[in-house]
């Protein structure tokens, strides 16, 4: 079996490993250690290469950014700030048809920007609005996609760690990344408004309303989203003035978000020690995915698989545009199975050369940040699409009411638009790249 043979047939292994329920980081390293094997013949340079793998992917300073701002995102939950926000939003929505729902979209929207973790923001966010959306008459089923379809604003929304991750593989800006991905996802809030809108018009007894709130009521509610307004406006804005590099501004939005947190009761000792405890597991986690990505991608260089692939490809002719949309079509798929991350460590090494190998009539740079932010949106789909939706796990363990076939059911109308926002954003590069 040649080395190409043996790069293709890891591909049905990996996903074989994936459905058996081994944990993708696992499955990755395994794959590509022997894959490895197969194509080299002995052990002693795997051994060497897995001792520099796990060193460098530990010590990456451009990795550091990732536990600060997942520890952002749990001072944050434990300091009343999605509570905050939520209450800001209803307090201005809540009243309209469907507003319940949308105000937990627009805390979602100010939550994840804080906050970088789409899963963090969807439970963060359940907790604080789903017990609003039942009290107010909400169908189980358009309560939860809502959520759902909400929390994906984690990481649409810069901070976003799915988008670190990409700089990091695609060796761009972190910077340039976050402030190209801030209007694709404003208009992914903007949209999940409006299928709530359009939802609730065509099935009227799907949504309740909540009284209307009097001004002398919203004015505090706003002012009390201010540690929100600031933190953001700290990270985000420090970084694009230059003040702080991208992980020194992780860093004070952390220290930022933990002082609101003590400040309004929310962190004592023994949820810090929980705080410091989750950021290391969830850390952990990313770390050990990195590193069975690195594993694998190695083992596919080594079989020449991304090469020869991209020299096939270019061979055939096919139109630039038309590579990209097979591109698109292959991460939607791969999300109905896999995570976003393992995705975007797995296939950014072997599609990225591949499509930067064409002319798409713009720049290396600006090319490589829209095909982020593309690659960025179409994982966001793969977080609610089933059947590994896990942000549709994620509120279905926390609504336990509700079938889970409901939630489903409620998440088509999102994901319709979130493909309608792929088109668009394909079809205008600009509005990726305006602001870079």
């Amino acid at each position: 079996m040649s080395s190409i043979e043996i790069g293709l047939w890891s591909f049905p292994v990996l996903i074989l490993l994936i459905f058996l329920r081994v944990p993708i980081g696992a499955a990755m390293l395994g794959t590509g250690l022997v894959g490895t094997f197969l194509v080299l013949g002995k052990w002693t340079p795997i051994l060497a290469q897995l001792k520099a793998v796990a060193w460098n992917t530990n010590v990456n300073y451009s990795l550091s950014i990732i536990p600060l701002f997942l520890l952002m995102g749990q001072f944050a939950a434990r300091g009343g700030m999605s509570q905050a926000l939520f209450n800001a939003a209803a307090a201005f929505l809540g009243h309209r048809k469907g507003g319940v729902a949308m105000a937990a979209v627009g805390a979602c929207a100010g939550f994840g920007s804080i906050c970088g973790s789409s899963l963090a923001t969807a439970a963060t966010m359940a907790q604080v609005a789903l017990p609003e959306l039942k009290r107010n008459g909400y169908d189980g089923g358009l309560a939860t996609a809502t959520l759902a379809a909400g929390g994906t604003l984690g990481i649409l929304i810069p901070p976003s760690v799915v988008l670190v991750i990409y700089a990091i593989l695609a060796e761009q800006n972190i910077a340039k990344l976050f402030l190209a991905a801030f209007v694709p996802g404003i208009i992914a809030a903007m949209s999940y408004l409006a299928v709530i809108a359009i939802y609730v018009r065509l099935r009227p007894e799907s949504a309740g309303q909540a009284p209307r709130m009097p001004w002398r009521d919203r004015v505090p509610a706003l002012v009390a989203v201010w540690p929100v307004v600031a933190i953001f406006f700290m990270v985000v804005g420090g970084i694009y003035l230059g003040w702080f590099t991208p992980t020194q501004a992780a860093a004070i939005g952390a220290a930022g978000a933990g002082l609101v947190a003590w400040v309004n009761g929310g962190l004592d000792r023994k949820s810090l020690f929980d705080c410091f405890k989750e950021t290391a597991v969830s850390t952990g986690m990313i770390f050990f995915i990195i590193l069975g990505a690195s594993v694998f991608n190695s083992f596919l260089a080594f079989s020449r698989l991304p090469q020869v692939g991209a020299e096939w490809v270019t061979a055939q002719g096919y139109a630039p545009m038309t590579v990209l949309i097979i591109i698109l079509i292959l991460y939607i798929i791969f999300g109905c199975i896999m995570d976003s991350l393992s995705m975007i460590v797995l296939t950014i090494p072997i599609f990225f050369p591949i499509v930067t190998a064409m002319d798409f009539g713009m720049s290396p740079e600006h090319f490589a940040i829209w095909f982020g932010i593309l690659v960025l949106m179409v994982a966001e789909i793969g977080m609610i699409t089933p059947p590994v939706g896990l942000n549709l796990f994620i509120i279905s363990a926390m609504s336990r009411d509700v079938p889970i076939r409901e939630t489903y059911k409620g998440i088509v109308p999102f994901v319709t638009a979130d493909l309608l926002r792929i088109v668009l954003l394909t079809a205008f590069p600009i509005i990726s790249i305006f602001l870079v």
